[in-house]
């Protein structure tokens, strides 16, 4: 069971990591805009677009990870306050009744969308926007699939503190 957390782990861990790297080009990106369009007088929707895409990139890609580190948003006022297996037993309830569910959904409630933008090859609706929103509407099942992952090695950890087995902290 170790070996199965461990690996939906290590995976949302370096995706997270790799992909985090996003958002320092975002920041330079976004300055670039400002700066071109305040001291140069110039616009580039595509340069604005492309933030866009970054930002969508870093979210649907950053999910499982923001997950595996705890830092979803979280009603904690008496959850902080339990032991350690009663969390565990929530964290068992939510994943079963409502991240699988979800991630499911969104997983097979976005082929036909995805689907369709592919078909048409969808690319922006701005006149000089970028190309590839298709590719960009592909990371909708990827993130359910990614998040779905996550949720297993949470729910395998979580099962492994009911029963008492030693388990490394996803942290």
């Amino acid at each position: 069971m170790q070996t199965i957390i461990d690996t939906l782990d290590n995976l949302s861990e370096w995706l997270g990591i790799t992909i985090a790297w996003l958002t320092l080009a975002m920041a330079l990106v976004t300055c670039c805009i400002v700066v071109a369009r305040y001291a140069l007088n110039l616009g580039s929707i595509a340069m604005q677009e492309s933030v866009l895409y970054m930002h969508g990139i870093v979210f649907m890609l950053g999910i499982a990870y923001t997950l595996k580190h705890r830092a979803h948003v979280r009603v904690d006022i008496v959850y902080q306050r339990l032991s350690v297996r009663t969390q565990s037993m929530i964290d068992i309830f939510g994943t079963l009744i409502f991240l699988l569910p979800v991630s499911v959904f969104l997983f097979f409630g976005s082929l036909d969308y995805v689907a369709f933008s592919w078909s048409v090859q969808e690319t922006s609706a701005m006149p000089g926007g970028l190309p590839g929103v298709y590719l960009v509407k592909t990371l909708i099942p990827i993130m359910a699939a990614l998040l779905f992952f996550q949720g297993i090695a949470e729910l395998l950890r979580n099962l492994s503190v009911l029963l008492d087995k030693k388990v490394e902290s996803s942290t």
